[in-house]
């Protein structure tokens, strides 16, 4: 039989750098496809949607997904925990920091691994041992939690404002998150062109939005503005708070507000020339709203007072609005942030969607061909359909208050455990060859990548994600800075996000364990291709005893 020019080039192990023949072992076979090997056309021809995300729509994949309703709201939380006004606009200053050494970290791996899913290629990757172990424990959590419902439940709650209802219902607000929702499926999955396009626009409408605050910040600084001077830039750093607690509340939040730089990463396979658009797209996305987030905050400080900030039922951005533009303005921003919103709700499902799929084309969930198929609108419509069924469910179960914090909180913790062994997966790959601590799958590796985040950002990466791992373990110096106030546990959402992780480690040992164990047989991926043109791995069950399928046909007669 012939070997094909995309066979050829996959043929070598991954240690040593690059492919010389095909693997006899399916498992190097299904570890290379996972890697992308640093070829632009493996990528394309698994994806038979093709590279259909250009530079546009590449940096309002990020934007959208970072400029939610955070810049707009999380101004009095940060400013609470820090104490005053100066430190609190350094932490903002701080997140967008950390989001651009992230972007760094995670652009080394897609340089070469160019594929959907993000990080489940990088762990899939790099931790190979036990086999299918990272990604199984990945899956779990990737799969099960909804990203968007936040946003989705914010959106519904400021339209309503906008209407007028000032004391809105909640099942008002959650009945406009599931039309929200709705929506998104149906763009994201039958007309997925211009579902781009829609959430394009909606990215360029949020950026005008906070240049408007920004450009009324500056005329507020030079005296325009209702109401007497807040004079809240004088004495900047009085009332600091040093503590453990407040400083790490502060830095998890203000991170919080730029999550979002890696959702460009999980449909990285649909990315036109992903080198060329990653080196222009992440540095325009996280430097460009990291200025106008800190300026967004000095024009919260200089148009209103420290007190109303604090103690302001409603979005900082709407009392700004307020003391610059007089009260008929709070009711206009109200459909500003809702639209926010709704463009970081389009941006999280259509990516998490993209994840889903990944899953389902490396066969780690149950029903993979279902959700590794891009019929029949050529969208993985499965992955789309399952976050949003999820999102929803997130969104509409618990009741407001803390049962629903709580619940929001469950999607950050296990990104931040995620990244943490991103960074040091990264931080291994900076090891000589020589190391006996170097995984076999990195060896050589760094002679494919086009971009290097160098060992100093990995480690400060590696050290920043585990700092933001250990937190929300300390509990709160007193009741004032509890978020859930008293009435659930501090410690909640890490443990829950932390079994998370457990259950797909107890899927993985059974179905990958226990059950060839007891049956006799073992998991050996086969690579398949779907009617629809779509490149996947299936596990099939082989007796323990028998020839394995990489044989030649002459050694098993």
């Amino acid at each position: 039989m012939s070997t094909s020019a995309e066979e050829s080039s996959l043929e070598r192990p991954a240690s040593e750098g690059s492919w010389d023949k095909p693997p006899k072992d399916p498992e190097e076979l299904h570890a290379a496809r996972i890697s992308g090997l640093d070829v632009e056309h493996v990528g394309d021809k698994e994806l038979p949607q093709g590279r259909q995300v250009g530079i546009a729509s590449a940096v309002f994949l990020m934007v959208n997904r970072m400029l939610g309703t955070g810049v707009f709201s999380t101004t009095s939380t940060i400013l609470q925990q820090g104490g005053s006004v100066g430190i609190s606009l350094i932490y903002w200053v701080v997140g967008g920091v950390i989001a651009g050494i992230g972007f760094a970290v995670y652009a080394e791996f897609a340089s070469s691994l160019k594929r959907n899913g993000g990080e489940l290629n990088y762990l899939s990757f790099v931790f190979r041992k036990p086999k299918y172990l990272a990604a199984s424990m990945y899956a779990a959590q990737a799969f099960m939690l909804g990203q968007a419902a936040g946003n989705a439940n914010a959106a519904g709650q400021y339209f309503m404002r906008a209407g007028g209802n000032q004391d809105t219902n909640e099942w008002s607000t959650k009945g406009i998150g599931i039309g929200i929702l709705v929506f998104t499926f149906i763009m994201h999955s039958c007309f997925i062109r211009f579902g781009l396009w829609f959430q394009n626009i909606l990215g360029v409408f949020k950026v005008v939005i906070l240049l408007l605050i920004v450009f009324a910040g500056f005329a507020a600084l030079a005296g325009h503005h209702n109401g007497p001077n807040p004079h809240n830039f004088e004495n900047a750093f009085a009332g600091t708070h040093n503590s453990v607690y407040n400083v790490s509340s502060c830095i998890y939040n203000a991170v919080w507000s730029y999550v979002g730089y890696a959702n460009l990463f999980y449909a990285l396979g649909e990315v036109r020339n992903p080198r060329r658009t990653l080196k222009i797209a992440g540095p325009l996305a996280i430097i460009s709203l990291t200025i106008l987030y800190v300026l967004a905050q000095v024009a919260y400080f200089a148009a209103v007072p420290r007190e109303e900030i604090l103690n302001s039922k409603q979005i900082i951005a709407a009392s700004f609005f307020s003391h610059v533009f007089g009260e008929r303005s709070a009711r206009a921003l109200s459909v500003f942030v809702a639209l926010s919103a709704v463009a970081n709700v389009f941006s999280v499902v259509f990516s998490q969607g993209r994840l889903n799929q990944a899953l389902g084309r490396d066969g780690l969930i149950p029903f993979p061909r279902v959700f590794a198929s891009n019929r029949p609108f050529n969208a993985p419509m499965a992955g789309i359909g399952w976050h949003s069924l999820v999102t929803l469910i997130l969104m509409v179960a618990p009741p407001q208050g803390s049962a629903y914090t709580l619940v929001l909180n469950l999607s950050s913790y296990p990104l931040n455990v995620v990244n943490f062994f991103v960074g040091f997966g990264l931080c291994l790959s900076y090891l000589p060859d020589s190391s006996r601590f170097k995984p076999r799958s990195l060896l050589g590796w760094k002679t494919r990548t086009a971009f290097r985040a160098t060992l100093p950002v990995a480690v400060l990466f590696s050290l920043i994600s585990l700092f933001l791992v250990v937190v929300p373990w300390i509990p709160p110096v007193s009741r004032k800075y509890d978020q859930y106030s008293g009435e659930i546990a501090y410690y909640l959402a890490p443990l829950i996000g932390t079994c998370f992780f457990l259950v797909g480690g107890l899927y993985w040992l059974g179905w990958y364990v226990v059950l060839p164990a007891i049956g006799n047989y073992r998991l050996v991926p086969v690579e398949d291709t779907l009617s629809d043109g779509t490149a996947r791995t299936r596990f099939e069950k082989q007796p323990r005893n028998a020839i394995p399928n990489d044989q030649p046909e002459s050694d098993s007669r």
